[in-house]
């Protein structure tokens, strides 16, 4: 029988996409709108999706109580609304709808934008008061302005477009797009401060974080040209209001156009509402019928996607991966988790660093998601809670384990290969795998052992002297105790130096017969491993 998954809306959604959502039989969801925080608390517990857009607020007592909730779906862009550390602690994936909205956002902004240079809500309150006042709204023209973007993510870059066909001159800051990039798209990549000392315009289109709070302030403010006009349609705050209010009072600032304010909506003595050269709507930058229909089926869709068959996309606290990408990087993932679990099992002590490198044609996969399911396979032994790939690094952060990738393209005896190394206090150790084909996983190298074994399983690991007998001397022992051996894979540093014996066996070797084998003479260390 297919297992079923219960979702709950606690904001109202477009019917196309509940309709979405009806096409599988394996989701149940209920429609309960208009909650108080308390009631959601109260009946989240059995639920494994929660749906919402911007009206439910998502805190850390919601999460707390969200048992069985594996992710939160937002209809839209921002997730200012959700507890993120709360629900990346947890392990659930918070997912949002990106792309469904953002050219009516964009189409916003420049809207905002010529409003503001031409004075236009003012003017039609003039004349709709009686008023025919033509010499008193004298606007400026944004042909061969300069127009600054800071942040050039997908709404940043569509306004770029914009006013590109508006024959702007665009400059852009993104801190990770790269000059070429840019170029490519026409705007000229250069830095925060060069773009404020240079704009005409400046429209801000980052997400609010506590790098991004209040980066148009007072100092940056004082950098600017006088009679800068500012375009704030991505999150409050973002903006310094305080500053801006004071900007526009001492005529530094010729105009503001603001979607979105630090408290919303602002009190009626907000300070930015008094001006007439402030242009002000109720976060109306995704309020059009298309772009609330497509942000639905989108966020309907993913949900939908993620508990059916585990596909991620456009997640805020896990890297995306899509169902192409899912298809190769899947091995890796289950490799990763593996070397983990395995480098778990030869540490005396707590992790306080890992390394993870990719080789060869591994190399040009994302390494995020790796190093997450090995995080997972190496701190599941040490902690009593579940862990996946949303909560593994975040845990890893919590317990001061520093974490750190590199790649290199160059092949070995495998095309591909992932490589594990744990530093703890007394030491560090090292494990190896490789996936072959397109599905098939070995284990390769232990502690610089080569081996070469199927990940799977029970696994007898003994150190012993390279020296003749050791090996019939522990398949006697063990088959006189009933172990059956399921496979043997042997590896040793140097000619009559260390070698490592690899036993795959049936099932778990009691604690008796490995304090037995060690005492066979040229026996060091036996241990079981579990993979």
């Amino acid at each position: 029988m297919a297992q079923t998954f219960r979702v709950l809306l606690s904001d109202s959604l477009a019917p196309q996409g509940i309709e979405v959502l009806k096409r599988y039989p394996q989701l149940q969801f209920d429609i309960r709108t208009g909650l108080k925080p308390a009631e959601l608390a109260e009946i989240i517990g059995p639920y494994d999706a929660l749906l919402i857009r911007s009206g439910t607020k998502v805190t850390r007592e919601i999460i707390d109580r969200a048992s069985s909730l594996k992710v939160i779906g937002r209809a839209g862009v921002g997730v200012d609304n959700v507890d993120l550390e709360a629900a990346t602690r947890r392990g659930i994936v918070v997912m949002n709808s990106p792309l469904g909205n953002s050219v009516t956002t964009a189409e916003h902004a420049i809207a905002m934008m010529m409003a503001m240079a031409r004075q236009i809500p003012a003017a039609t309150a003039a004349l709709k008061a009686g008023k025919w006042e033509r010499n008193k709204f004298m606007g400026t023209e944004v042909c061969n302005k300069t127009l600054g973007v800071v942040g050039l993510g997908n709404i940043g870059r569509i306004v770029a477009d914009r006013a590109a066909g508006l024959k702007m001159k665009v400059i852009g800051f993104d801190p990770i797009l790269t000059p070429e990039a840019a170029a490519r798209l026409g705007i000229e990549l250069v830095s925060l401060d060069e773009l404020i000392a240079r704009s005409d315009f400046i429209t801000v289109h980052t997400p609010l974080t506590s790098e991004t709070r209040g980066i148009i302030g007072a100092a940056a403010f004082a950098r600017m040209k006088k009679g800068v006009r500012i375009i704030n349609c991505a999150r409050g705050g973002i903006v310094d209001e305080a500053a801006l209010a004071d900007a526009i009072a001492s005529g530094k600032v010729a105009g503001a156009a603001l979607d979105v304010f630090v408290e919303e909506p602002p009190p009626r003595d907000h300070p930015l509402l008094k001006f007439d050269n402030v242009v002000a709507t109720p976060h109306l930058g995704a309020a059009t019928d298309e772009a609330q229909v497509q942000v639905a089926i989108d966020i309907a869709q993913q949900v939908a996607n993620f508990l059916i068959d585990g596909i991620i996309a456009s997640a805020v606290n896990i890297p995306a991966v899509s169902p192409k990408e899912l298809e190769v990087i899947g091995p890796h993932l289950s490799l990763g988790e593996k070397l983990g679990r395995l480098a778990a099992q030869l540490i005396a002590d707590a992790p306080t660093a890992l390394q993870v490198a990719l080789g060869g044609e591994a190399s040009n996969l994302k390494p995020d998601a790796i190093t997450a399911a090995v995080l997972k396979g190496l701190m599941s032994g040490f902690l009593d809670e579940e862990l996946n790939l949303v909560n593994a690094p975040y845990i890893a952060r919590e317990r001061g384990i520093k974490v750190s990738e590199s790649r290199s393209r160059e092949v070995t005896d495998f095309v591909n290969t992932l490589t594990v190394t744990v530093t703890t206090a007394s030491g560090e150790h090292e494990v190896s795998g490789a996936v072959l084909g397109n599905r098939v996983l070995r284990l390769i190298r232990i502690d610089g052992f080569r081996v070469e074994s199927v990940p799977e399983g029970y696994f007898l690991m003994l150190h012993n002297r390279d020296v003749p007998g050791v090996v019939g001397a522990v398949g006697t022992m063990l088959g006189q105790s009933g172990i059956n051996i399921a496979g043997l894979e042997l590896g040793r540093d140097r000619v009559g130096g260390t070698a490592l014996s690899l036993i795959e066996v049936d099932g778990p070797v009691p604690a008796e017969i490995l304090e037995k084998l060690k005492t066979i003479p040229a026996i060091t260390s036996a241990v079981l491993l579990k993979l």
